[in-house]
């Protein structure tokens, strides 16, 4: 297999990209913390459909852990995901350092309100502030034509999404649809941190939302919808649950107190032992 190709500067990337454009190609990316597993690499097989070259970025971005989270434990293998995406027919790998992205005396921050203040906004205060900044970075930087993100992060799309319509930047951000295990469990990089015991409890969130859906569509109250689900992972064994709760799929705001006719949108985040587990599921 032929490796990928690999930029580590802005200016690489930009010669690399302005090249393909001029050649009249459409360029797609898909930016990532690395790690990867199916779930990326259905997102470089979706972003093969909308452009004629794909970028595909690693970059655990510090500014979007939170003092007592999984930066320095969060996984990294760039040769095993350099591998990977040139499997996957990707075209370009920019793999920045730190330094490169985040240069001495660099000061800006992005604000996103609205869409980021709850659900993960309120468990993991600053989070999608460090999303929105590097993500308008990396477009800036890349400029393609289109970015895919996964549906797994549902309220981060929705900022991202903002974001760019917010700042003009002229990109078509696209939904990839969640990538599953057979047993139901959303694929994400931090499932690795699961026990194996652990990892017999975890496809319980998955079916709780889905039971959650069914019964929002039987004409339950959110309420109580949002009790039988917290109720539900509960008896699985979640340690901690931070949310599990119905919203409206653009802005995600409240929705309630049903029935709820229309689009909802139900979405969970809950701990089992070190690994923080997220997911949702569209009601309709």
């Amino acid at each position: 297999m032929t490796a990928i190709a690999t930029v580590r500067t802005v200016a690489d990337l930009r010669a690399a990209v302005a090249a393909w454009k001029q050649a009249g190609e459409r360029v797609a990316m898909v930016p990532t913390m690395g790690a990867l597993h199916e779930g990326h690499l259905s997102l470089v097989a979706l972003a093969k459909t909308r452009a004629e070259r794909v970028v595909a970025s690693i970059f655990v971005n510090p500014t979007q852990f939170g003092p007592n989270e999984d930066f320095d434990a969060y996984p990294r293998g760039e040769a095993r995901d350099a591998e990977l995406l040139a499997g996957a027919g990707c075209d370009l790998l920019f793999a920045p350092t730190v330094a490169q992205m985040y240069a001495p005396g660099f000061s800006t921050r992005i604000e996103v309100t609205g869409v980021s203040e709850p659900l993960d906004g309120a468990a993991r205060p600053g989070h999608f502030g460090g999303v929105a900044l590097i993500v308008a970075k990396l477009l800036i930087q890349c400029g393609p034509d289109v970015a895919v993100f996964g549906e797994k992060d549902y309220q981060q799309l929705q900022v991202i999404k903002r974001l760019v319509a917010d700042l003009d930047i002229p990109v078509e951000v696209v939904g990839a649809p969640t990538a599953r295990a057979a047993d139901g469990l959303a694929l994400s990089s931090r499932n690795a941190y699961l026990t194996a015991a652990e990892r017999e409890i975890a496809p319980a969130l998955a079916a709780a939302l889905k039971e959650a859906g069914r019964r929002l569509r039987a004409g339950e109250s959110v309420e109580r919808v949002e009790a039988t689900g917290l109720a539900a992972l509960e008896r699985a064994g979640f340690q901690k649950i931070d949310y599990f709760e119905v919203r409206h799929p653009a802005d995600l705001s409240r929705l309630g107190p049903g029935p709820i006719e229309g689009e909802a949108r139900i979405l969970a985040a809950a701990h089992l032992g070190k690994t923080r587990l997220i997911d949702n599921m569209a009601a309709d």
